[in-house]
């Protein structure tokens, strides 16, 4: 929330900006509250946040045998056509493999820094690294395409 004091045409206003949402600003103007359309001004990406779900558990009485994996978040990164996506925003800490390597399921492909804590991103699936999209250092969104296997 942002207070400015405005002399406009020789008036005096206190003018108080409350929300911006889009290009659309709630603001105050002495106690009166506006909403303005604002031009030329981009509205901030908005980051998702990955949602935790419970694991689920076998029904009391059940004889099931139940199985827990700890894994990092990063872990479970999100695979569409052969593309591995960042799971979280974050830093690309390291690169372990080139494209054109031969990969297996598990194999450790880059390391991300996301949330102060380093989450490894490993192969789903057999195959070769078609592509890269991102060297040491970059920083990434969720959802960003980290690298491509075929």
């Amino acid at each position: 929330m942002k207070e400015y004091k405005m002399k406009i045409n020789g008036n005096d206003y206190a003018v108080t900006i409350k929300n911006m949402e889009d290009n659309v600003a709630e603001v105050e103007v002495n106690g009166s509250l506006y909403k303005v359309d604002v031009e030329g001004v981009q509205a901030p990406r908005v980051v998702k946040t990955p949602k935790i779900v419970p694991a689920s558990t076998a029904p009391s009485g059940s004889t099931a045998k139940v199985t827990a994996e700890m894994s990092s978040p990063a872990a479970t990164a999100s695979v569409v056509g052969g593309n591995i996506k960042s799971p979280l925003p974050g830093t690309i800490l390291d690169v372990m493999v080139r494209e054109g390597d031969v990969v297996k399921i598990g194999q450790r492909l880059m390391l991300l820094e996301a949330m102060k804590m380093e989450n490894n991103i490993d192969a789903d699936r057999d195959g070769k690294v078609i592509a890269i999209k991102v060297r040491k250092g970059d920083s990434v969104l969720e959802g960003d395409v980290l690298i491509t296997i075929g």
